[in-house]
């Protein structure tokens, strides 16, 4: 079948692709569809993450262990339960059903070469960072685990919509294979249809220096960067308004994705109001910081609020600018929200983390990284160890949950400095409610590799990482070895990585901290 681009109507097809994390609606193409809606262009939003990870669920299998006879017997009610906030308050039941559902979606992908998981999407011999296996994936849709949803799928939403082009967001490693199974297949069945492929991982291909596209033939057009004035280009339109519109979720199944109401999440600003850190990708990346005006973000996200009703709000920025977040306690959304946020001297403030709790933060994700000042002066994080020490005793007092973000093996780092930050976890487990343990990746743009011995990471022209040899001779494997050996046996953090979500991680954190504060406010 040849497509007719010359008699369908000006719409668009926003597809966000699998796999990642189905616990919300997609960010990206929301945004999109928002810009869309105020100059009048009809799109069609897809979430084809959240319907693939469920028919994947949902494939007949026939279990040979004990473990996937339970799990698939106890499906449905497991897909219930991630839905019950009763199940937010008991950690063991909530790993137990995380478990069973993974269970069934690794058994379920397991006859097609590869590691299918609520969170993540590996083939055993095919490599996302290689554009020829990308490719080889759009030759060969039907080896994709996610192709009898999608084969049926896209074609009726196409033949039915008639849409001028398809928008992949392609946002993940994770989603790449899949997303270019999808283009391959929609190339083979609407040849004349036009592919539009963006996000942020396909802005960070386009920014390394050594960019070349690969997907001609296939991809019709490429985006970097903020997406919204380049597809308005795409479908022939001109800008009305530089007027930032609030994103819009019609259309998309609010209610089945994996978490216990609407988790709504919204975008303030592009880019960091930092971007002074070293090593950072955002800057690597030349990604300009574009805020929207806090007040008017404030009064989308309470627009937002009593449209969809969440039950939380997830504030996605790489980091939530003072100015906004004053905005944010003196004028509450009217439903409790997390987000990422820089350590500053604001957060040792009683008052002011108070005032953030009654404007219904539940939790704040902190980049500490490292405990040894030397090092967080040398990557230029803007903060110190003390206040740091700080602002989590001060916000864990005002009932705040903290998400601490830890990162060995910069440049900068000693063994001796990676024990500094064992030692300040330890002295702060009652104040540190998450932890994510990381092990550090040179980007490939970053300013400061020229002046590091560098070499070959990941064999693939599409990698993001280039592996450095460390000045200090605190290489990777004895970095892991540390983390593995003694950072995650010490007590303290055992204590605090018990109660880390599996798969879900950040995503479901501040579930747990609202689910606790709901069965309290119950009892009275």
């Amino acid at each position: 079948m040849v497509y007719n681009q010359r008699t369908v109507l000006p719409t668009v097809l926003l597809i966000h692709p699998p796999l990642a994390k189905a616990c919300e609606p997609p960010a990206g193409v929301a945004k999109l569809a928002g810009f869309l809606r105020q100059h009048g262009v009809g799109y069609h939003l897809l979430d084809a993450n959240l319907e693939g990870t469920l028919d994947l669920l949902h494939r007949p299998l026939e279990p040979a262990d004990t473990w996937t006879k339970r799990a698939v017997r106890n499906l449905e009610r497991n897909l219930s339960a991630v839905q019950d906030w009763n199940v937010y308050c008991n950690y063991d039941r909530y790993r137990r059903v995380v478990a069973d559902l993974n269970r069934v979606l690794s058994v379920s992908g397991e006859k097609y070469h590869g590691r299918v998981s609520l969170s993540d999407f590996q083939h055993e011999t095919l490599s996302p960072i290689r554009s020829g296996d990308l490719l080889w994936s759009a030759e060969h849709p039907e080896d994709d685990p996610f192709h009898p949803y999608f084969s049926l799928r896209l074609r009726t939403i196409v033949e039915e919509t008639s849409p001028r082009a398809v928008g992949f967001s392609l946002a993940y490693l994770s989603q790449a294979l899949s997303t270019f199974a999808m283009a391959g297949f929609l190339k083979r069945a609407f040849p004349g249809l036009r592919l539009v492929l963006g996000g942020g991982l396909v802005t960070s291909w386009v920014r390394n220096p050594g960019w070349k596209n690969p997907f001609c033939g296939l991809v019709d057009d490429i985006v970097d960067g903020p997406g919204e004035y380049p597809l308005l280009k795409i479908l022939g339109k001109s800008p009305i308004s530089c007027q930032h519109t609030a994103p819009r979720f019609s259309g998309l199944p609010m209610d089945e994705y994996l978490g216990p109401g609407p988790i709504v999440p919204y975008a303030t600003a592009s880019g960091c109001y930092w971007g002074q850190c070293s090593f950072c990708p955002e800057r690597a990346e030349g990604n300009q910081y574009c805020p929207i005006a806090p007040d008017h973000a404030v009064e989308q996200l309470r627009n937002l609020t009593v449209e969809y009703k969440p039950a939380l709000l997830h504030l996605v920025d790489n980091a939530l600018s003072p100015v906004l977040m004053n905005s944010i306690a003196t004028q509450p959304p009217g439903a409790p929200w997390y987000g990422f946020a820089r350590i500053t001297r604001g957060l040792t403030d009683p008052d002011y983390a108070l005032a953030l709790r009654r404007s219904g933060c539940v939790m704040l994700k902190l980049g500490l990284e490292s405990a040894d000042q030397h090092v967080l002066d040398s990557m230029r994080k803007g903060h110190d160890v003390e206040t740091a020490r700080s602002a989590l005793r001060v916000l864990k007092k005002a009932g705040i949950a903290t998400y601490v973000y830890l990162l060995f093996g910069t440049p900068q780092e000693t063994e001796e400095s990676a024990r500094k930050t064992l030692a300040f976890v330890a002295e702060e487990v009652e104040s540190i409610d998450f932890l994510n343990v990381a092990l550090f990746n040179l980007p490939v743009g970053s300013a400061e590799a020229p002046e590091l011995q560098t070499e070959a990471f990941y064999d693939g022209d599409l990698s993001l990482y280039i592996d450095f040899r460390h000045p200090n001779g605190w290489d990777r494997k004895r970095v892991r070895r540390f983390i593995d050996s003694e950072f995650k046996r010490h007590l303290a953090v055992q204590e605090i990585l018990k109660h880390h979500p599996p798969f879900f991680t950040s995503n479901h954190a501040p579930l747990f901290h609202l689910a606790r504060a709901r069965k309290r406010d119950a009892r009275f």
